[in-house]
Formats: structure tokens, sequence, C-alpha cells
């Protein structure tokens, strides 16, 4: 590949305002920039009265925008057929190209690289980075981009466009075996727990503390769990002196943990062996299950269920957010079935091998997801 010319983007790209007047009657839809070169989105359609924009900018298929606030973050993308006719406020500069000289499509990829992010960074003005660094339309228009002829271009886009649909497909294709993997696991539960008894939290699974003596000279590394069923994660250890008057518990593998003000959600998790020596605050609910009566992963999924997430709802009263507190009595009130234990087993089973399907897609998605990125380095790499 010839080393390719650079060019001002001022050049061949102009900026385009079509600012109509707010009118409270009409509907809006308006747009968003996602970070890291990821595009253009509908963000949301409003009605006149519902924002306090008295004008909005159109946009146009082809054109070319990104956002003032985190363009340092790689917010710019391409407008498709999809958002065309669809609104910006004044915080999107909107810029319209020269099609005999410049892809838009290209300029995409070309804004989804790190080093270019990098480079916008150092134009960008404001008090304090995440909230202030807005990048100027003089700037950007300065900035020099590596332009080799369209048709070359064009060929570039082609080829990547071509690559970015495999790995859409070989993803799609993950997401399909998983959609019928979860889908077989609702209908194998469902036919577990038919006409199985029923048996409260407190025999099946009673509250566990291990709260622990705090030292100052300590090290504790806290526990944290994602809503919808994500699992536990690790935070940052804290030292004696920063968990100051905090009360921790320690967790240990194999417990069945609740976020005690979001389960209604699904912040419910079993503690995995990674996460022996964790500690949690008195927010989390740590509940030891009987190996004799039924299993943790048996009844982490049955509380991820509809039925089950309707009773940890109805367990914790209160207005949305943090009000909605999991009560411990009510937790322990909770009414869940106790097939036999074979057939929790023969689930479980079931559970751990799509489990271990969705680990390896996901390390499967990880390479899948680099392929982009890495052929961006490689095609833009004798630019630099």
């Amino acid at each position: 590949m010839s080393q390719w010319r650079k060019i001002a983007l001022g050049d061949v790209l102009t900026v385009v305002n079509r600012f109509e007047a707010v009118t409270p009657d009409s509907t809006y839809p308006l747009l968003g920039v996602r970070l890291e070169g990821n595009g253009a989105f509908l963000r949301e359609t409003v009605l006149g009265t519902e924002t306090s924009a008295t004008r909005l900018n159109r946009v146009r298929q082809g054109d070319f925008i990104y956002s003032r606030l985190f363009a340092w973050r790689g917010a710019f993308g391409l407008i498709g057929p999809d958002l065309d006719g669809s609104f910006v406020s004044n915080e999107f500069p909107i810029f319209a190209a020269d099609a005999e000289r410049v892809s838009t499509a290209f300029l995409r990829y070309w804004f989804r690289l790190p080093s270019v992010w990098r480079r916008v960074e150092e134009d960008c003005t404001g008090s304090t980075p995440t909230t202030r660094n807005r990048y100027k339309e003089q700037f950007f228009l300065s900035l020099e981009a590596p332009l080799p002829p369209l048709a070359e271009q064009q060929a570039v886009v082609s080829r990547l466009d071509a690559l970015a649909d495999k790995v859409r497909q070989v993803n799609d294709h993950l997401d399909a075996i998983e959609r019928d993997a979860d889908r077989l696991l609702a209908v194998r539960f469902r036919d577990a727990i038919a006409g199985a008894p029923v048996r409260p939290m407190a025999v099946v699974a009673p509250l566990v503390r291990r709260e622990v003596t705090i030292e100052l000279e300590g090290s504790y590394p806290e526990l944290g769990i994602r809503s919808f069923g994500k699992g536990t994660f690790h935070k940052p250890p804290l030292s004696g002196a920063d968990v100051g008057t905090k009360r921790l518990f320690s967790i240990e593998p194999g417990d069945l943990l609740f976020s005690n003000v979001f389960a209604w959600e699904g912040a419910i998790a079993v503690a995995q062996p990674v996460d022996a020596g964790r500690f949690g605050s008195h927010r989390f609910i740590t509940c030891r299950v009987d190996p004799d009566i039924t299993s943790p992963e048996f009844l982490r999924y049955y509380f991820l269920t509809d039925a089950g997430l309707e009773k940890i709802g109805e367990a914790s009263p209160g207005g949305a957010g943090r009000n909605r507190t999991l009560g411990l009595e009510k937790l322990m009130a909770i009414q869940v079935p106790i097939p036999s234990r074979p057939v929790q087993r023969a689930f479980d089973a079931l559970q751990a091998k799509v489990a271990e399907l969705k680990a390896r897609h996901a390390t499967i998605r990880q390479a899948n997801d680099a392929l982009i990125p890495a052929m961006l380095e490689r095609v833009f790499s004798s630019a630099d």
C-alpha cells in the first residue's frame, strides 16, 4: 500500500445547518452517537413540548456527525438510511462530504482508531474531562486524515464492510444457539418443578452472617452482584481505615447471594470459587443451602424466572431503585419448589453444560470482535 496523502477534513467536509424551529405538536426522533466509533443511533422520539430546545438540526443520509462532548471518546458517526430525517441538538455538528474526493464510510472507519481519539482529545477544551471536553468544529476541520484516491477508499470500505458482516454473522449465530439453550433450560425447569412440593427458604437456605472484625492494617476485597442474573464481580480492596464503621461479612463459595436493594431486578448470584476471600456489606443477603435438600444453582435459577422474581418483588416493598429493599423475614418466608434431588441434579448438570457453552462462546466473541480493530490498524498503519 502506498503512503496516503493527509488532507485536512475542512478541504473535503462542509458544515451543514438545517435547523428547524420546534413546534409543540410535532414529533422529533432524536439521535445520539455511541462511543468508540460505534456510530449514530435513535435515542428517543419526543413531542415538541417534551424538549427544552427551541430548534433542532435535521440530518440526512450520508451526513457525518460527532458529539462535541464525547468526541474524545470516539463519538463519531455516519448517518445511514434508517436515520435519515432525524434530528440532533446543536451539540452534534453535521457535515456534508465532497463525494468526489472522500467517502464518509471511509472516515467512519478511520474514526474508530484509538490513536485518532487521542489526537482529538489533545484539542478538546473544558474544565473537566468527562463533562466539558467539547471538541470544537475548527479543530475537527483542521484535523488531517489519510485519504487515498476515492476508488481506493471505496475498496478499503468494501473489505472492511465484508469483514464486519462476517463478524455479525458469527455473533448472530452464537446468539441464536444461546437462545435455543436458554429455551431448553426453561422447558426442562418447568418440567422439573411440575407438581413438586414447596418449602420455605428458612428451611432450604437459611440466612448466614459471618461478620468480620475490621483491623486498621487489614485489606478487604469486596464482592459485587450484577443485576439481571449476570453473576458476581470483584471490587478493589478496601483498607481497614477505608472501611471505617461499615460492617463487612465474609463470603464463601456456594453461598446464595442477594443484593437487598436490587434483588428485584435480578441481582442474585451464587458465589464461585474465584470469589473466595471476598467480603460483602450489610446490603448483601447471604444464604447457605442445605445440600440434602437442594443446590444454590437450582435456587438461583428459580429466583431468576418470572415466577421467582415476582416473589422477590413482593418481598421488596417500596418504590423504584434503592427504595425497594428485600426484607429478610419476607425472603425466608418465600416458598420454593423442591423436586427430588436426582431431578435437581439432572437440571443442574444441564445448567453447567449451558454455562460451559456460553463460556466458549464468550472466548469466540472476544476473538471475533478483535478482528475489525486489528484490520483497522493494518489498513491505516502506513498513514501514520
